[in-house]
């Protein structure tokens, strides 16, 4: 044996192969096979003609996906937080006053990343399982006068999703940008980048798109292009003879300056970082497999099977969370029964015994309700028959007892009446 090996764990020389999931939680969910197949094709240097074409197309497909014509459509690498933080970083100059309305734990995330930009945030709060009325947000607006509206569209740790066109028109007329975070929708819940006004939106593979989290793609307006080129710095060791700074702040995040970005994105093709060519293929293949199904199909497939999940867990006697008129459309929060004593259990037993994991929550639902995803690919009807089955069975043996077979025999009258 090679003397490196000499007391480490036999395990980490194992070849790697993970037991096989059925990912039922708020995300990441399992990923299309398509998007795994495009991952393995061959690497390309990031100014290979081929390549470049292809991160032209992928900014035309999410064009598509986000409902937009605008141009500066593109991907930031890293996780959707690195969309997030590219946008409010890029758009926040110190001292600007942001207004992040919180119905859940992802405002909060976008007041911090706002904070950390030198804004001065002001923030309005509602119960968590509900949204906010229009009303609300647009007279915060014409009270606080923010230069920028920052939004969660909808957040997974209450399975809300917050209406937006009111808002994004208002704002629009009122001359303050709106930022949308739409990891958790995008793709399984309409959204409307344009006709509702939205300045800038980004968001993630790992959910309703059902890739792997990695890239963020996001759209930016010509308000919100403006906004950022005035803040366009380029750095020394890549600036042309010609280059021009402008007179706005620099933007603090060198990774995540989405100026540079925009060149790196455009014929110029400044060298910026080194494009995830993995990633780039992998988001290329999800825009396709979502189109190709065409969004309004795929917005119809989401609510039906949250309604035949949502039926069956009713069924099972088990008591719904959240504002009916404003859940997302791909996950569900269910309040974990009294009788139930260690939910942790439930959950341990559901990913052990089945292979089906399912989420737990955050801040004042952590340990109230779980969470139930059914989105991208694993948003079917197999899944969620295997699910209320599953669920049946080990709640029944952790205090819980339902009618036997009633969550799935309610979940198949919902397919029966809406047939393929």
């Amino acid at each position: 044996m090679n003397d490196s090996r000499k007391g480490a764990d036999p395990r980490i020389f194992e070849d790697l192969d993970p037991e096989p999931r059925l990912l039922m939680g708020p995300g990441p969910v399992d990923v299309y096979p398509r998007v795994l197949q495009a991952m393995s094709r061959t690497m390309l240097g990031q100014f290979d003609p081929q390549f470049t074409t292809y991160m032209n197309q992928v900014m035309e497909l999410y064009r598509q996906v986000f409902r937009t014509d605008n141009h500066w459509t593109f991907l930031v690498n890293g996780t959707a937080r690195a969309g997030i933080e590219a946008c409010l970083t890029s758009l926040i100059s110190p001292g600007d006053r942001v207004l992040v309305p919180i119905f859940g734990r992802f405002g909060h995330l976008l007041t911090e990343i706002a904070g950390r930009s030198g804004a001065d945030v002001v923030t309005i709060d509602t119960e968590w399982g509900s949204v906010f009325e229009a009303d609300q947000i647009t007279d915060a607006v014409k009270t606080y006068s923010p230069q920028l509206v920052a939004l969660v569209h909808g957040d997974t740790s209450t399975t809300m999703a917050q209406p937006l066109a009111e808002v994004g028109r208002f704002c629009q007329q009122a001359g303050v940008l709106v930022y949308a975070d739409t990891t958790a929708t995008l793709g399984g819940n309409p959204f409307e980048t344009d006709a509702w006004g939205i300045d800038a939106a980004s968001t993630g593979l790992q959910k309703c798109l059902s890739g792997p989290p990695g890239t963020s793609p996001v759209t930016l307006s010509e308000a919100a292009v403006e906004r950022i080129n005035a803040r366009k710095h380029v750095e020394a060791g890549i600036r042309t003879v010609d280059a021009v700074d402008a007179d706005g702040s620099i933007i603090q995040s060198n990774y995540l300056d989405l100026a540079m970005l925009m060149d790196y994105w455009s014929p110029l093709r400044l060298n910026h970082h080194t494009e995830s060519t993995a990633m780039l293929y992998a988001a290329r293949e999800c825009a396709r497999v979502v189109l190709g199904e065409g969004l309004e199909a795929g917005f119809a497939r989401h609510r039906l099977t949250s309604r035949a999940l949502r039926t069956g867990l009713s069924a099972m006697g088990l008591e719904l969370f959240g504002d009916p008129a404003h859940r997302m459309e791909n996950v569900t929060g269910v309040y974990i029964p009294d009788a139930v004593k260690d939910a942790d259990a439930v959950r341990l037993a559901l990913l052990d015994d089945f292979g089906i994991e399912i989420g737990t929550s955050f801040g004042p639902l952590h340990g109230k309700i779980w969470r139930i995803g059914t989105m991208g690919y694993g948003c079917r009807k197999q899944n969620v028959l295997r699910c209320l089955t599953a669920l049946e069975t080990v709640l029944a043996r952790n205090g819980f007892s339902a009618p036997v077979g009633a969550a799935a025999q309610a979940a198949y009258a919902v397919y029966d009446e809406t047939p393929a």
